[in-house]
């Protein structure tokens, strides 16, 4: 897991550390960072919003066909299927922006628990030393924080370091606050004693839970005016999720540097205000014009590349070749062009003729009786 830490972290500690080197305050390269890489995941945004803005388009034709196959739920799915590949919409496009604000979560992760490696530039021999100096293991991936703290009241054992370690951390450790808070150290709701730092660390946490409300309470309030009958549908779903994620937030806060609460509540906070701009202009008449623009699109490309399957071609081919697997021969009850009854029929005449083989071999009698099953 620290391989897969250090290998998202770089790119973002490159960035972390051109950020810091233009504002020197901790915390507000911590909002400029993530300003930076909202603008860069907007076109990723836009893609989404769109896809969710054209499925809206669909739910009559989706519920005219639950009424239809209501008691086939195998040709309802081909049929949502087909319908998805003429309209040219991917319902699962949603999972990549989940994707990659994970993949960022990680980057961040790693950004905000190595410091002295990130923003510092300071090689991984001298952080060895110094996190032998304070008696941390460096394979703890807080080896960074924990060095950096032990250093505030032993700074005199770091003197002798290279690449100037003391004079470089110590001035970062009193950078790395907001309002006076190491934003280093992990928030608890039960400190030693309820200074000024600890009520700051500790409201991070439910600072993050509240932004994700407010994303997750908007979402739904979007969801219920655009389409009524899916949110009466999955109601309780909604629900659980709306309720469910700030509190997954709030825990997941308490686990981990303050940093990363702090970061967590930007990020929502920029997050709300793109989808409520980009829900805006998604109007339903700039909608529909999009939409027409995308099916001609999805034609002419399948028209040059009649060759290249689409997404919802191969969802298609792979439920078929599933259900010919399940069935023994083909989703419509046939293998190679015979019927299920007339290879039911070819099966029990191999059997006979063997049958028939094994008795002439033992010199037994065999009776053929045409009514065997």
């Amino acid at each position: 897991m620290n391989a897969l830490y250090d290998i998202i972290g770089v790119p973002f500690g490159y960035l972390m550390r051109l950020i810091y080197s233009i504002c020197n305050n901790y915390a507000v390269a911590i909002i400029l960072f993530t300003v930076i890489t909202k603008i860069l995941l907007l076109p990723v945004n836009y893609k989404t919003q769109k896809g969710a803005a054209r499925m809206q388009l669909l739910n009559p034709k989706l519920e005219k066909l639950k009424k239809s196959f209501a008691n086939n739920p195998q040709r309802l799915q081909e049929e949502q299927q087909k319908l998805y590949q003429q309209e040219g919409v991917n319902p699962m496009g949603s999972c990549l922006p989940a994707f990659i604000q994970m993949f960022l979560l990680f980057g961040v992760i790693d950004v905000i628990y190595k410091p002295v490696t990130h923003i510092l530039d300071i090689s991984k021999n001298i952080i060895d030393e110094a996190c032998g100096i304070a008696g941390v293991d460096t394979r703890n991936l807080r080896c960074e924080l924990m060095t950096m703290e032990h250093l505030r009241d032993n700074g005199d054992k770091y003197l002798s370091l290279g690449e100037k370690f003391f004079s470089k951390v110590s001035e970062f450790n009193e950078r790395f606050t907001l309002f006076g808070a190491n934003l280093g150290k992990t928030p608890t709701i039960h400190p030693d004693s309820w200074t000024k730092e600890a009520v700051i660390l500790a409201a991070i946490p439910f600072l993050a839970g509240l932004s994700q409300l407010l994303v997750s309470v908007y979402s739904q309030i979007h969801q219920k005016r655009t389409n009524p009958s899916m949110q009466q549908a999955g109601q309780g779903c909604m629900s659980v999720m709306m309720y469910g994620l700030p509190l997954l937030s709030i825990w997941f806060a308490f686990q981990v540097p303050a940093g990363v609460g702090f970061y967590w509540i930007w990020s929502s906070i920029f997050s709300f205000i793109i989808t409520f701009a980009l829900n805006c202009y998604f109007t339903p008449e700039r909608t529909k014009v999009i939409n027409e623009k995308e099916k001609e699109k999805a034609r002419i490309y399948a028209e040059k590349h009649p060759n290249k399957k689409s997404f919802m071609q191969k969802m298609m081919e792979q439920q078929a070749a599933l259900e010919q697997q399940q069935n023994g021969g083909s989703s419509s009850g046939k293998a190679n062009g015979v019927s299920r009854s007339e290879q039911n029929k070819a099966n029990r005449d191999k059997l006979k003729e063997a049958r028939k083989r094994m008795a002439e071999k033992y010199g037994d009698s065999y009776e053929d009786n045409d009514d065997e099953d």
